[in-house]
């Protein structure tokens, strides 16, 4: 199901960016063959629940192998895509690297997903989301005025401009395809992915409308109408009041239509309207402003904790979270009129699949016992 069905995809197993980008294609149809280390294969091995690694068959090999080399250089004679998520150089050391890989199949996408990306200074660098956002301008951006950047937990590097770049890439290139026949290479950095995510930002900072100092703009919390305030329970409401007409109707809502307070954007005296809107919501739970802007216009809403979000009504009207192997995580999306999505198949135990899928490329029971034997294969 879904309008990835019949495109098969070689995943060798890393961390965050990589995983979400083929979670995405598995959820959308793709047959996504996970290639596992066999040293964490077998009987022991944990059963997996992380939603990252959903919707997977699973293979352990030995990528150190030689032999292990060469299964992996079959599969990859009748995929489409294979993804891997280490350091530049390393799959060509390894034995499969793009040219290697063409060789046996030309039509095959090669997608790497790195934070550097393959060439440049750092590429053979380590680093994690925070260093790439850091460089990328898109860390310098979150935070209070005055205050040090904040990490926005690793969702702009691995994710935003990561794993979710890594997939538009590599669907990009499945379209190409399907006119010139060819692979590619496609180079998916989370540092290029971070900064593509600050396009916009680029367009106001030129206009003179964004100033590079956060928490002083529209959008990073210093419009007091757009921002979180504190509730008499101790929970949190959520402001987005950008245009005129939804800004009349927070004021209505929260009863300052005829208060006096500053114009909307009189920047000289935000902090007083901020500490007008901080008083007035502090004085009501969250439940009853959730009932108050309940069906306005007004843009504002209650900040759900992550326990909380597959509950609400919007959530659960839409489907928008599955339970799969006991866990509750969102559902497939985007959402598909004629090709839908089915519900994602719980993570593969490491290796489940190794025996099956080498009896599809030909080899023998005894085969397959050999190179268990030999530490090729999990």
């Amino acid at each position: 199901m879904g309008p990835l069905s019949g495109i098969r995809v070689i995943e060798i197993a890393s961390l965050a960016p990589a995983p979400f980008g083929c979670m995405i294609l598995a959820d959308l149809g793709a047959d996504v063959l996970r290639i596992d280390r066999a040293d964490q294969c077998g009987p022991a091995a944990r059963q997996p629940t992380d939603p990252l690694v959903r919707g997977r068959r699973s293979i352990g090999l030995n990528l150190k192998d030689p032999a292990a080399i060469d299964v992996l250089l079959q599969l990859a004679e009748g995929a489409d895509v294979l993804v891997e998520g280490f350091r530049p150089g390393v799959a060509e050391r390894l034995g499969f690297g793009p040219q290697v890989c063409a060789e046996r199949n030309p039509r095959l996408i090669f997608a790497r997903m790195t934070g550097w990306g393959q060439d440049g200074p750092l590429s053979p660098t380590a680093g994690h989301d925070i260093d790439y956002i850091a460089i990328s301008g898109a860390l310098s951006m979150v935070g209070r005025a005055g205050e040090s950047p904040v990490p926005p937990v690793n969702l702009i590097g691995d994710f935003g401009g990561g794993g979710m770049l890594l997939a538009l890439g590599i669907l990009a290139a499945l379209v190409e395809r399907a006119g010139s026949g060819l692979g590619q290479v496609v180079d998916a950095a989370m540092v290029d992915g971070s900064a593509l995510l600050t396009s916009f930002v680029y367009g106001l900072l030129s206009t003179g409308v964004w100033q590079d100092r956060r928490g002083t703009n529209l959008l990073d919390g210093g419009a007091p109408f757009y921002d979180t305030y504190a509730t008499a329970d101790g929970q949190y409401m959520a402001v987005g009041a950008l245009e005129p007409q939804f800004y009349a109707a927070l004021l209505r809502g929260l009863e300052l239509t005829d208060a006096g307070l500053p114009g909307q954007h009189d920047r000289q005296r935000w902090p007083e309207l901020r500490q007008r809107f901080a008083e007035t919501f502090s004085r009501r739970t969250r439940a009853e402003w959730e009932r108050v802007f309940a069906g306005t216009d007004a843009c504002v809403s209650p900040v759900l904790g992550l326990a909380e979000a597959p509950e609400h009504p919007h959530a659960v009207a839409r489907d928008a979270f599955v339970s799969v192997a006991g866990v509750t995580q969102p559902a497939p999306a985007p959402r598909f009129g004629r090709t839908a999505a089915g519900q994602p198949a719980a993570p593969p135990r490491p290796g489940a699949d190794t025996d099956a899928v080498l009896a599809d490329l030909g080899l023998s029971a005894d085969d397959i016992a050999g190179l268990r034997a030999r530490g090729v294969i999990g």
